[in-house]
């Protein structure tokens, strides 16, 4: 049987930012992926290290209105009806942490893991020869009516807070900046440390192949069982036969089965995240916005616009849902009416867990496995910051802080 030090499970932005980390230490590690690195959600995303999300999805504003947006087909979030019997256990709990308490607490957790996320990148970015691709001119939140800014106050004033960065602008300052956006009254925020990148598939490639080239190793297979044998890791399936003294599972909405084989019962369930893409010669906007009544990014991509976002819980066997392809494409044609047909469109899945954390740390069972997934909406953002939390864990030293809100058996 093939042995390894440490096999990193799942080959997308975390698996890769991980195993970059690891090797560059010195580290033997083997990325196992039945997909290309850096395929799904690490592609599909809307590209924005967003260090000013520090909101979790369940809030008690969406608690009050969960049954209306869950059930409502046009909601920013919704649900896939035949997936509901399986979905109650994950919903309770998410109901549960968008009580006030709770998420608040699962700000501040979140703050504290974003706080650094941008200056990583930054500099993971200058690494790996990608730092063209990382543009540092911020993110908008759209405010298309008067109203809809006020309502957003209290949200911007919490957000600041915990330590967020933001300027609200008005209508004619987001028309200045802005100018390809239709005019409207309610101006923006603001979020001048955020950045963006231009084509977060590159910026994925270029990650795997430093990864490589720091002496990472590839395989293209699929983990079907995972057992605990003397103090290693047994890792089988097609074609694959392995034990690692160390195993990371970073494979992301795919996580749950193994992470159970592991000894853990982590509630990860699947967001499908949708967007489309419209090539366009010249770019429309400077940076990503977000229409906030829309739920969506307009997001500026090399030679193309990307329009990405909406959360539908429905699992990972369901095909894509076109009426949420549409729901984006009538919004997208709402602010700019002059767009062709879409040139192509995606579907891919967030790994979601009910208070928005993700699970990073070593499994309930043994110190032999360690868990790096489950970060919804910020796998992008968080993956830099993932990668050191996670080579703390295995070099052995003092336990970050951080770690204590992510433990796999905090449910």
């Amino acid at each position: 049987m093939e042995t390894v030090e440490i096999a990193v499970i799942g080959a997308g932005v975390i698996g890769l930012a991980i195993a970059h980390r690891l090797a560059g230490a010195g580290r033997e590690v083997l990325l196992i992926d039945p997909a290309e690195p850096g395929a799904g959600a690490s592609w599909g995303n809307a590209g924005t290290v967003a260090d000013y999300a520090v909101q979790p999805v369940g809030t008690p504003d969406v608690l009050k209105d969960l049954p209306s947006l869950l059930f409502d087909r046009n909601s920013p979030l919704s649900i896939r009806h035949a997936a509901l019997p399986s979905l109650v256990p994950w919903l309770v709990r998410f109901a549960r942490q968008s009580l006030p308490g709770a998420a608040r607490r699962n700000a501040m957790v979140l703050a504290g893991l974003l706080a650094g996320a941008s200056g990583l990148w930054r500099d993971l970015a200058g690494e790996i020869g990608a730092a063209a691709l990382l543009q540092d001119r911020g993110c908008l939140y759209w405010y298309q009516t008067d109203a809809a800014r006020r309502a957003a106050e209290a949200d911007i004033g919490f957000r600041r807070s915990l330590g967020v960065e933001v300027a609200l602008l008005s209508a004619a300052e987001l028309a200045a900046l802005e100018p390809g956006l239709p005019v409207s009254g309610g101006g923006a925020a603001f979020f001048p440390g955020a950045r963006f990148m231009t084509d977060p598939g590159r910026m994925v490639a270029l990650l795997a192949a430093a990864a490589l080239r720091a002496g990472a190793g590839l395989r293209k297979a699929r983990v079907e069982r995972l057992a605990r044998e003397a103090g290693s890791v047994t890792l089988s399936g097609p074609g694959l036969a392995l034990r690692a003294r160390r195993v990371v599972l970073a494979a992301g909405a795919h996580s749950r089965g193994l992470a159970l084989q592991a000894g853990d019962r982590v509630p990860l369930d699947t967001e499908r995240g949708y967007h489309l893409e419209w090539d366009t010669p010249a770019p429309r906007l400077s940076r990503p916005i977000c229409p906030t009544a829309r739920g969506f990014y307009l997001c500026p991509m090399a030679g193309r616009l990307r329009v990405a976002g909406t959360v539908e819980l429905g699992g990972l066997t369901a095909p894509p849902s076109p009426h949420r392809l549409a729901r984006l494409e009538k919004g997208a044609r709402a602010i700019f009416p002059d767009l062709p047909a879409p040139a192509r469109s995606w579907m891919g899945f967030r790994p979601s867990m009910p208070d928005s954390l993700p699970v990073i740390g070593l499994s309930q069972a043994g110190p032999e496995v360690l868990h790096a997934f489950g970060h919804g909406h910020i796998g992008l953002t968080l993956a830099p910051v993932t990668a050191e939390l996670v080579a703390g864990l295995i070099a052995g030293g003092g336990v970050d802080p951080r770690l204590a809100a992510l433990r796999p058996g905090r449910f």
